[in-house]
């Protein structure tokens, strides 16, 4: 499904991969923002890109969108519209880490580090082992992401699976659009 049929009537959603096995279906996640009247844009960590490379080509038809996981030069106009809300999913352990401490060294997670002080709408459905998640800065991160408004989906990830072996029909991509219809709600 391409963006173009329903493209801009919810507005510009960008989608932000991380480099977690879930990241090789993101397509899916793509067709059901596309699907619920997203316009949608794909930006990339950059080792999610360095995973995504063979399918670059055919996310950005169906977004209608490059993909983007680097910053552009200074002076060159930016090649997406401004975004309406954020879905990042899958969301590493060194994503939410980095994002909950303002840390800014790639693309991806400056734009996510400034949609909280833009008040956008985010929705983040981590994806972590457990070893991960039982690490104290995590649920410090967790916390500092939820008080700065984010919303933290937990359950997208079959727990049984476990973060490493999660394939396209164990991640619950829908979560983090359903975090977002919840938000527009309250807001």
């Amino acid at each position: 499904m391409t963006n173009s049929v329903s493209a801009g009537s919810r507005g510009v959603l960008y989608v932000v991969a991380c480099a977690a096995p879930p990241a090789l279906h993101v397509r899916v996640l793509l067709d059901q923002a596309a699907e619920r009247g997203w316009e949608v844009c794909l930006i990339a960590t950059p080792t999610a890109a360095v995973w995504l490379a063979d399918q670059a080509a055919g996310l950005a038809a169906a977004t209608g969108h490059p993909v983007r996981s680097a910053y552009k030069q200074p002076g060159e106009p930016d090649v997406l519209p401004p975004p309406d809300a954020i879905v990042v999913a899958p969301a590493t352990s060194n994503t939410i880490n980095k994002w909950a401490a303002g840390i800014s060294d790639n693309l991806a997670l400056g734009l996510i580090t400034e949609a909280i002080g833009k008040r956008l709408p985010i929705a983040v459905l981590p994806c972590v082992n457990e070893a991960q998640a039982a690490h104290p800065a995590f649920a410090r991160s967790i916390r500092e992401l939820q008080d700065a408004g984010v919303s933290v989906v937990s359950g997208a990830t079959d727990t049984a699976a476990g973060a490493d072996e999660t394939a396209e029909h164990g991640f619950r991509w829908h979560l983090a659009l359903d975090a977002l219809d919840l938000l527009g709600q309250l807001g």
